[in-house]
């Protein structure tokens, strides 16, 4: 469920440099997350005493796996706990046919120099049936083993270049199966960044029958000197004269030279280099303002040659690239909704095998589990605790059906207090309430909707969040996708959590992480992805972190919205920009 996928489109799809990802604390992947890390420090689970890190991986004569072509590697980086259990720390994008990549996504790492953090990188050769889905999605037990290496975060700080080169290994096979380049660099924090159009013109073409298909990889030089990728952008075919989506770059990259090397695109992932230029983002601004291009150049028989393609810079605009904290810390917040599925497929709540049978011994069932683990996430970020609960698909007194009433059963309002206030209205509601149907998501969600509608009329600085309980099967799917693509334009998103063992294969549709937005019944499409789904029952067996999953999406969900809006943080003055 995070932001970064695999190289979709058999490796068109443009890889970091996005606004969302600037500042944004790298949701998605597995990396640092801002949310993640302001709830823990508030409840003492952090250390002050760490230094954030980012990693850059690349690896060397891989293993190849594959018959036909050459092996799809991705990296993931666990942490060894106490007792040996290994704690994800993030994933890498999947490069195609490849058996030296040099990952583009980073890993970021918090450095506590008072422990030993034992690191263990795996990398996999990732099937072509998973291509076109979120990395996090990728299951590593349906991938090809290429090999591990472990050491200590420390052996890779103390190195004088920060660099440290490893031997993969793989227990059932034996030879060398590639080695695994790690080099840390400390995380800058900056909300400044700059936002580049590139366009190039005259491009050689590579190609026979066709026109070349260029994209462009971006490196800046790090430290010890080598070349860092930091973004590539996506592919666009047969074109020689091409003009990319904007590239978001942070401005402590602005005096460093970076090296943009433009490639025409081959499937076996043998792109032949077009031609390659260094400048600074300086020198880019310049290119920008005087209206000019800069030459490609290329090595031809030892000397560098320039060519006739030339790279120009469209836009250069300056932005400030607010993150999460900086919205919450300065007075904006989360105002959390909770509906719950009042559905027959629950079983009768006075069955010990109902998803509602509430335990006179104490125990939760699924539904207050999940109320009291969302709940205490969310009602962090919420000041006044006062939270509308709704129930759907449930028989009134009078026999008819709603598919949105209040849970507390009053008429004037549906508003409880705190995450009591929801267990107490909930169980309330089971004596009040029959189970019927059918299950329909549309009303609640047109519900919370028009709520946050509400507050775009003032700059109140408020985000909804409705979370959504069920244990069953949608039968109003697409009146819910026109619901969902009407709400992406408001301050909302919605978290669905699955309740029971139910097949969730809509969820995940809603979801719609496997890269394409929502389409409404009109041709509309969603203007952002404001859909998380969680199956509790993965949080039950330890498989994720309920903390982890629920705010894995929504710092990007959140910051899309006010970027989009060029809404800032209370009390901040609104900074330049350059078209």
């Amino acid at each position: 469920m995070g932001g970064c996928f695999s190289d979709v489109n058999g490796g068109k799809q443009a890889i970091g440099g996005t606004t969302t990802s600037a500042t944004g604390g790298g949701f998605g992947g597995g990396g640092h997350n801002e949310a993640v890390e302001f709830f823990h420090k508030a409840h003492g689970g952090y250390n002050a005493l760490s230094t954030q890190l980012e990693l850059s991986l690349s690896a060397a004569k891989l293993r190849d796996l594959d018959i036909i072509s050459k092996s799809d590697p991705m990296a993931v980086v666990y942490v060894k706990k106490l007792g040996g259990m290994l704690e994800e720390v993030g994933r890498t994008e999947v490069i195609m046919n490849s058996l030296d990549p040099a990952w583009i996504q980073k890993i970021s790492i918090a450095y506590q120099f008072e422990i030993v953090q034992t690191l263990v990188f795996q990398v996999y050769d990732v099937d072509t049936r998973y291509h076109k889905i979120p990395v996090q999605g990728i299951k590593l037990a349906d991938q090809d083993f290429i090999g591990e290496a472990t050491c200590a975060l420390s052996q890779i700080i103390t190195k004088r270049d920060r660099s440290l080169s490893l031997n993969l290994q793989c227990r059932n096979r034996t030879g060398s199966q590639g080695t695994l380049t790690i080099y840390a660099e400390e995380t800058v924090a900056t909300k400044n960044a700059v936002e580049i159009v590139f366009h190039c013109t005259h491009l050689d073409n590579k190609d026979l029958l066709s026109k070349s298909d260029p994209f462009l990889r971006i490196s800046r030089i790090a430290e010890n000197g080598v070349p860092v990728p930091i973004c590539k952008t996506e592919v666009v075919d047969d074109n020689l004269n091409p003009t990319w989506k904007p590239v978001c770059l942070t401005m402590q990259q602005f005096d460093n030279p970076l090296i943009i090397e433009c490639f025409d695109f081959n499937t076996n992932g043998k792109h032949e280099l077009i031609g390659k230029l260094r400048k600074s983002i300086r020198h880019l601004e310049q290119l920008h303002i005087e209206k000019v291009g800069a030459n490609f150049v290329k090595l031809h028989h030892g000397r560098e040659k320039v060519l006739k393609g030339q790279v120009h810079v469209n836009t250069f605009r300056e932005r400030q690239m607010y993150s999460f904290i900086d919205y919450i810390s300065s007075g904006f917040e989360l105002n959390f909704m909770v509906a719950v599925d009042f559905t027959a497929s629950n079983g009768n709540p006075s069955s010990p095998d109902s998803l509602h049978f509430i335990d006179p011994s104490g125990r939760l069932n699924d539904y207050q589990k999940a109320i009291m683990a969302v709940g205490e996430v969310i009602q962090f970020y919420d000041s006044d605790r006062l939270f509308p609960a709704w129930g759907f698909g449930g028989r009134m007194t009078d026999g008819t059906i709603s598919h949105c009433f209040n849970l507390n059963g009053s008429f004037y309002g549906a508003e409880v207090e705190g995450v009591e206030g929801i267990m107490g209205t909930y169980a309330s509601a089971l004596h009040n309430v029959g189970l019927a149907g059918p299950t329909l998501f549309s009303k609640v969600i047109k519900q919370a909707a028009e709520i946050a509608a509400q507050s775009t009329s003032s700059s109140a600085g408020k985000y909804y969040i409705l979370l959504i309980l069920t244990d069953g099967i949608l039968t109003d799917l697409q009146d819910t996708i026109d619901a969902l693509v009407r709400a992406s334009d408001l301050p909302l998103s919605i978290l669905i959590v699955g309740v029971g063992g139910a097949d969730f294969t809509q969820m995940e549709t809603l979801d719609a992480d496997n890269g394409s937005r929502l389409e409404s019944t009109v041709g509309r499409v969603a203007t952002r992805d404001i859909v998380q789904f969680v199956p509790m029952r993965e949080v039950q067996r330890g498989q994720i972190s309920i903390v982890q999953s629920l705010l894995e999406e929504l710092p990007g969900q959140f910051l899309a919205y006010m970027r989009s809006r060029d809404i800032k943080p209370h009390g901040v003055e609104v900074a330049p920009s350059f078209g």
